[in-house]
């Protein structure tokens, strides 16, 4: 065990542990709450799914292991081609993707049949170009037009795609965004500035709608959300009302695997609503609070690798991707526990989400490639680089 940590597994080895248990948690827990959705599509055979989210999973964990022995400086360059791709992605979905609920959010990979958000895509590649741009616009960040522009433009298109088929997303996106402006020096009159423009842009669809629903149907969707938490109508938020029963049989200590009763009413207990079904099985101390302990862990760590980077992009780029994975995190706890309205956003690598755990990999194997770098030296092409506090991206 200890040759495949020394040998095989480099970087943080907290981060490493922390996915390894999520990953474990998200086999039990799939498996205990799928029966329903296995008794519906498969004849009861919880075996199928099982197996198809342990591919899903052991290929993701795959995926983290081969990104992280990349040297994150290529994801600075890559970063550029990234986002243009991810829009391109975004604006084909809208126009021929999967719709479900009037929103256009899958394509469909064709060599393997499987359905994927390409806005799991575009969050990654937003990230990382956003950090690159930080740190190309270094000596400009002080001018609007110069400096900020050239890295607003891109965050507004990419969010701006995604907004019609998936407000949630495109919110924690402009915000882990506008977290990296902040930290990357932009000056506060600036980011005021970026506030009002996106709050007039929003008004403006708000607008829209009203006049021509048709435009932007998920918009209703939106107002009908907030209207039913703001007013706690049970009939609107029936998936909070029944994760609150849950989480409230489940008591403080763990009752253990497969005795959880909400599988069989809990709207999807397997992916939306995994965390409450895990606080029913497993208690509100051990379920509730120490899965909100690892993903704070995994936060902490990753603040540690940022602040140990010798490389502003590299700084940057953990700081955005392990704040987009946390946040997302936060966000699907609260909303089981009806302190945020329904999202839809899946708890990373613990929900049973299909292709988004390879995103999730993806983003944890670069942040461990950052880690990696900061242990080993920067290495490119094996010629190894003395150490030093640089603004350079690659």
């Amino acid at each position: 065990m200890n040759k495949i940590w020394t040998t095989y597994l480099k970087g943080d080895k907290v981060i490493w542990m922390v996915c390894l248990i999520l990953g474990m948690v998200s086999l039990l827990a799939v498996y205990s709450s799928i029966s329903s959705l296995a008794y519906k599509y498969t004849q009861g055979n919880t075996l199928y799914y099982l197996f198809k989210h342990g591919i899903m999973l052991a290929s993701g964990f795959f995926i983290m292991y081969l990104i992280h022995k990349v040297n994150y400086r290529y994801f600075s360059r890559l970063s550029q081609i990234a986002v243009l791709f991810a829009a391109a992605l975004l604006v084909h979905t809208l126009i021929i993707g999967e719709n479900s609920n009037d929103a256009s959010r899958w394509l469909k990979i064709p060599i393997i049949d499987q359905n994927y958000q390409t806005s799991d895509f575009a969050k990654i590649a937003l990230v990382a170009y956003v950090s690159r741009m930080l740190v190309v616009n270094r000596n400009n960040l002080h001018s609007f037009k110069d400096g900020l522009l050239p890295i607003l433009v891109p965050i507004g298109l990419i969010c701006g795609l995604i907004l019609p088929a998936n407000f949630s997303t495109a919110a924690l996106l402009f915000f882990v965004c506008f977290t990296l402006l902040f930290i990357g020096g932009i000056p506060f009159k600036h980011l005021l500035a970026v506030l009002g423009i996106s709050a007039a842009c929003f008004a403006l669809m708000l607008s829209l709608s009203s006049v021509a629903p048709n435009l932007l149907p998920r918009v209703e969707t939106w107002k009908t959300r907030l209207m039913s938490f703001e007013s706690g109508d049970s009939e609107a938020n029936y998936q909070v009302e029944h994760a609150m029963m849950a989480i409230h049989s489940g008591g403080l200590f763990p009752s253990g695997p497969g005795s959880g009763d909400s599988r069989n009413y809990l709207p999807h207990p397997y992916s939306d609503m995994i965390y409450a079904f895990i606080i029913e099985e497993y208690g509100a101390i051990i379920g509730g609070f120490g899965m909100l302990l690892l993903y704070l862990i995994f936060l902490y760590r990753s603040i540690k690798v940022s602040n140990a980077c010798e490389r502003d992009f590299g700084t940057l780029l953990v700081i955005g991707l392990s704040f987009l994975l946390a946040f997302q995190a936060f966000i699907n706890m609260g909303v089981a526990v009806s302190i945020l309205p329904v999202t839809g956003q899946p708890l990373p690598l613990v929900s049973m989400c299909r292709t988004s755990i390879w995103f999730t990999c993806l983003a944890v194997g670069m942040i461990l490639s950052v880690s990696r770098t900061n242990i080993e030296g920067d290495t490119v092409k094996g010629k190894k680089r003395v150490k030093r506090k640089s603004y350079a991206v690659a």
